[in-house]
């Protein structure tokens, strides 16, 4: 998903050109004249000409995750993503498989909505509170979750705390595919539609 960047950034020396021959035509000629003063700024206009000519703008590359050309949807999206990154890393570290099961469901269903904001960035508007607050706090939770099974803390109320997780993470994970097949409601009654008028034609020809 990481795009690259080109950024065109104006060369400064066709600036100092001008400046350098305003300077020197300034100590060769009476500037206090209004003549002289024209053709102090004619040649430093065409110092500037002359070196922009010759000094063509940098084009500097960068490498963003996002670029849909409307910025608080990029760092939505590359939010989205650390988040995912995370959610990747600890399902790696947890050997539960049911759990697990459920974690790598979260993640899919997360990528996908990635990828249609990302094509269509007008849907972001959609996930928002996924963004805010389903994906961090779902995240958050398998931290806490994992950070218990890491350091061995048993109990009652820590057995209590895991089997908790472990039985909401296939909830958690519909959620996030029912927030995916929400963004494609409106597309799904087109396909729907197009269909119908596909059938429609087949019957009037009797096929």
């Amino acid at each position: 998903m990481s795009k690259i960047l080109r950024i065109q950034k104006p060369s400064v020396l066709p600036w100092y050109a001008a400046a350098l021959a305003g300077l020197v035509l300034s100590l060769l000629l009476p500037v206090y004249q209004l003549w002289a003063l024209a053709v102090v700024l004619a040649g430093a206009a065409a110092a500037f000409a002359a070196a922009k000519k010759f000094c063509p703008p940098q084009v500097v590359e960068r490498v963003v995750p996002f670029h849909t050309g409307v910025e608080d949807v990029d760092q939505m999206l590359t939010d989205i993503q650390a988040k995912l990154d995370t959610l990747h890393a600890l399902n790696d570290a947890l050997p539960e498989p049911e759990l697990s099961a459920a974690m790598t469901r979260m993640e899919k269903a997360g990528r996908s909505i990635l990828e249609a904001v990302e094509a269509n960035p007008a849907k972001a508007k959609q996930v928002r509170r996924f963004a805010n607050y389903y994906l961090p706090d779902a995240v958050n939770v398998l931290q806490q979750y994992a950070t218990m099974a890491r350091q061995g803390v048993k109990g009652a109320n820590a057995a209590a705390i895991r089997a908790e997780v472990e039985q909401n993470a296939a909830r958690i994970a519909t959620a996030f595919e029912n927030q995916l097949d929400s963004l494609y409601a409106a597309e799904s009654m087109d396909l729907s539609a197009d269909l119908e008028v596909l059938q429609n034609m087949m019957r009037g020809q009797g096929l």
